[in-house]
C-alpha cells in the first residue's frame, strides 16, 4: 500500500466485505506474537517439512512477519539517516498485544534490539508487562513509570502495542517533551490528518506518510 499511495485501511475494509473474511481480524500492524500463533506456525511447518510436504503458505506467513517486525525500525532509520548513534526513541508499549503482560515473540522486543544493536537509548513504558519485560531486556534500557516520561527529550515515538490509553495522547504534551516531532505508529492508532494538524511528522503502517517541512 505504501509504495502504490494506497490507504490500508480503504483496503482491508474493501476485503473484509467478502463475508467468509469478514473485518474482525483485518488489522495492520508491526507484526504478530504471542504464545501461541508463533508457536502454532512453526509447529505445522516443521510437520509439513518432516512429512516430506513443505506448506509454502505458512512459511511465507512466517517470512513475511519478520519482516513486519522490522517496519518500524526501517521508518525511523529512513527518517534519521543510517547513524542513529545516541539517538533516544521512546517507545510505548511491550506485550504482544493489549490487556496482557505476556512478552513472548513481542514485537517491541525486535524493535528494541534493533534499536540498540544501531547504539540508540531506548526509553520504554508500558501498563502491564514492565516486569516481564525487565526480566528479559535488564538494564540496556530504561523503564520508566508513565508514558509520557519515556518521551522526555526523546528524538521520537515508537508505538508498537494499541493500548486504549494511547489512542488519545496529549499532543500538545508530546510537543514539549519530545525533541523533534515525530511519531512511528506501528498499530495505526491516529488519523493521519488529525496528527499533521498538531504539527507531527507521523509514520504508520499500509498509509502515505504525514511529512512537515
Amino acid at each position: 500500500c505504501e509504495r502504490t499511495g494506497a490507504d490500508v485501511d480503504r483496503v482491508r475494509e474493501s476485503i473484509g466485505l467478502d463475508k467468509r473474511i469478514g473485518h474482525p481480524f483485518l488489522f495492520p500492524g508491526a507484526g504478530y506474537g504471542g504464545s501461541c500463533f508463533p508457536k502454532d506456525v512453526q509447529a505445522l511447518v516443521r510437520t509439513g517439512r518432516e512429512l516430506g510436504f513443505p506448506m509454502r503458505i505458512l512459511e511465507a506467513v512466517e517470512d513475511v512477519n519478520a519482516q513486519q517486525k522490522g517496519v518500524l525500525f526501517e521508518k525511523i532509520k529512513s527518517h534519521f539517516g543510517a547513524d542513529l548513534r545516541d539517538r533516544k526513541i521512546a517507545v510505548w508499549g511491550l506485550a504482544f498485544k493489549p490487556k496482557t503482560d505476556d512478552m513472548r515473540e513481542a514485537p517491541a522486543l525486535t524493535l528494541i534490539e534493533k534499536l540498540l544493536n544501531e547504539g540508540c537509548r531506548v526509553s520504554a513504558y508500558d501498563p502491564e508487562a514492565m516486569a516481564n519485560a525487565r526480566n528479559i531486556l535488564g538494564d540496556r534500557i530504561e523503564f520508566v513509570e508513565r508514558n509520557y516520561d519515556a518521551c522526555e527529550g526523546a528524538d521520537g515515538l515508537a508505538i508498537v502495542t494499541e493500548w486504549n490509553e494511547f489512542r488519545r495522547p496529549d499532543f500538545e504534551r508530546l510537543k514539549d517533551l519530545l525533541k523533534e516531532r515525530v511519531i512511528f505508529d506501528g498499530r495505526n492508532l491516529f488519523n493521519p490528518e488529525r496528527v499533521r494538524e498538531q504539527g507531527f511528522t507521523y509514520y504508520s503502517i499500509g498509509r502515505p506518510p504525514v511529512v512537515l517541512s
